[in-house]
């Protein structure tokens, strides 16, 4: 429902409660009923206000609908069970969607609610040790499409990828290259234990070799050199996780590196703040930070016996320096195996004593993804030597494909990508039907040609057939699908919305009896501005998804 009706009619139940109990007061919500039969908004004032007033919730239900004035959006109010209000609109409260549309389309369903607030996204921060794979795909999706989504509300977004380039898989990954480097096969006794055996290892050494230049970081070709084919592999593969995410659309504005937080002094400082607050003990010759009070279920670790950090030392450090540069919102996007993760940070994060909220940062936390295709599910990859990449998905589709099906389920929820699903051409493919529907609206319009003229009232009044009025209640809840998904944090609320108005859209234009192609003038141009107005929401939603809205298909 348009915010102007929803706020006219809000405005009628509560002048009418005021004629009727004067000395009560109530939070008006209005909501869609669960079934549409009941009509088109449901209010449970009644229910609400009855026992304080001591009256039956019916019979209040009543008096509030004899006292409603008269409303130009409101065609019936009808009493339902204990006492619901069922609100039926008039057809020129459901037309009026299309005029706000075509309005500005740009601007529909955008809310500046959260004008001036900053949130930092952090998401897919993998270690800079090997391709991306399809958990990173997810991550990928999941965090550049929600960022999109909380900018339609207002939010002024930033997205972060944090490099793990400190620790021991670095040293494993600069050993791997060094052994490719010295013809080393992953089979030769020799090869390194734990060592990377992808081939994309091979990639590195031989480019290691041949002296190339890595994001300004030059190889000298000495074998010997660890710290010199280190620096450079993390430089190579911090070059093709770039290009990677760069083909699947997503762009970051901050890469921040873990070893930052060594060489800049943060995690030395935190770990300082932290025991001169009193929060750490030494037992068994390591330092332990009481993590029990803030709600951990045992206290943890941070410095270990021979001197270095644990893992959560450092993202503690990077939460600090977060709050530091000002974003008092932060969600991180991790998979679910970082679970464990969330209370120890949180506790270190408070134990700081900023005054940073009990809850920072926020996490969501992804299942992983199987990969099907040929009916089989496919576990390896020879580039990556044990996982599905994000290229891999990406070439076997298409980035739209994969963009949109990667966030069509909860984050929580398992999912299996299903290759060939993805790369049909039919109604199964839910990627194939939005986008189908938008070229199917261009193709009609197109045959239409029917010069757009300004939309008003009475140009939209001849939509009143049930596949026009159902497609214009669907184009109307566009605006509170986006606050529900960045209020919920949950992106697929806007993959659900598209898949359910393209429906709409496919029933409108292939019914018999609602042809746009008409000899009434009036109804075809109504029935152009309706369906010029469903291709602009198709085209802003798919927009929102980094997803292209064609013209043919």
């Amino acid at each position: 429902m348009l915010a102007q009706i929803k706020s006219s009619i809000t405005e009628s139940f509560s002048t009418a409660l005021a004629t009727v109990a004067p000395e009560a007061a109530a939070n008006i919500l209005l909501e869609r009923p669960r079934d549409a039969s009941h009509g088109d908004v449901a209010c449970n004032m009644a229910m609400q206000l009855a026992k304080g007033l001591k009256t039956n919730p019916r019979a209040l239900a009543q008096s509030l609908i004899d006292a409603l004035p008269v409303n130009p959006y409101i065609s019936a109010v009808e009493i339902a069970g204990p006492g619901f209000m069922n609100i039926r609109l008039t057809d020129a409260a459901k037309q009026a969607v299309v005029q706000v549309i075509l309005d500005n389309p740009d601007a529909y369903g955008s809310s500046n609610a959260h004008t001036g607030e900053h949130v930092m996204l952090e998401f897919v921060s993998a270690n800079p040790t090997g391709p991306l794979h399809v958990g990173h795909a997810r991550q990928a999706a999941l965090g550049d499409i929600l960022g999109s989504v909380l900018a339609t509300q207002g939010f002024d977004v930033h997205r972060e990828f944090y490099y793990n380039d400190a620790g021991v898989q670095i040293a494993n990954l600069a050993i791997s290259v060094q052994a490719r480097a010295r013809g080393l096969g992953v089979d030769d006794p020799s090869f390194p234990e734990g060592g990377y055996r992808g081939d994309y290892i091979v990639e590195i050494a031989q480019a290691f070799l041949a002296k190339s230049t890595i994001n300004d970081v030059t190889a000298t070709a000495n074998v010997d050199d660890l710290d010199a084919i280190r620096d450079f592999a993390v430089a190579y593969l911090r070059n093709e996780q770039d290009l990677d995410l760069q083909a699947f659309g997503v762009k970051f504005d901050h890469y921040f590196l873990e070893s930052s937080l060594y060489s800049g002094g943060d995690v030395e400082n935190t770990v300082s703040r932290l025991t001169e607050k009193g929060h750490t003990f030494e037992e068994g010759g390591a330092l332990w930070l009481r993590t029990t009070d803030y709600g951990d279920d045992k206290d943890r670790v941070m410095r270990k016996t021979d001197g270095g950090y644990t893992y959560f030392v450092p993202d503690v450090a990077y939460h600090v320096n977060k709050w530091g540069r000002g974003f008092t919102k932060v969600i991180n996007i991790q998979g679910s195996d970082h679970h464990g993760t969330i209370a120890r940070v949180r506790a270190g994060v408070q134990a700081i004593d900023l005054g940073i909220a009990p809850n920072y940062p926020d996490y969501i936390l992804h299942k992983m993804v199987m990969v099907m295709k040929d009916g089989v599910e496919v576990k390896l990859s020879k580039r990556a030597g044990s996982y599905v990449t994000l290229r891999d998905l990406v070439e076997w589709t298409s980035r739209d494909a994969a963009r949109f099906l990667l966030i069509s389920r909860k984050a929580d929820t398992e999912f299996v990508f299903d290759v060939d699903l993805a790369v049909s051409k039919s109604d199964e493919n839910p990627v194939y039907y939005v986008q189908y529907a938008h070229a199917r609206i261009c193709s009609i319009l197109e045959k239409a040609a029917v010069p757009l003229q300004k939309a008003d009232a009475a140009s939209l009044a001849p939509l009143t057939a049930n596949s026009e009025i159902n497609l214009m209640k669907l184009m109307a809840e566009y605006p509170d699908t986006l606050t529900a998904a960045a209020t919920e944090l949950a992106p697929h609320h806007v993959v659900y919305y598209l898949k359910d108005l393209a429906g709409a859209v496919h029933t409108f234009c292939g019914s018999k009896t609602e042809r746009v192609l008409t000899d009434d003038m009036a109804l075809k141009t109504a029935r152009v501005h309706l369906l010029t107005a469903a291709r602009e929401l198709l085209a802003h939603g798919l927009n929102l998804l980094g997803v292209s809205a064609p013209k043919r298909m």
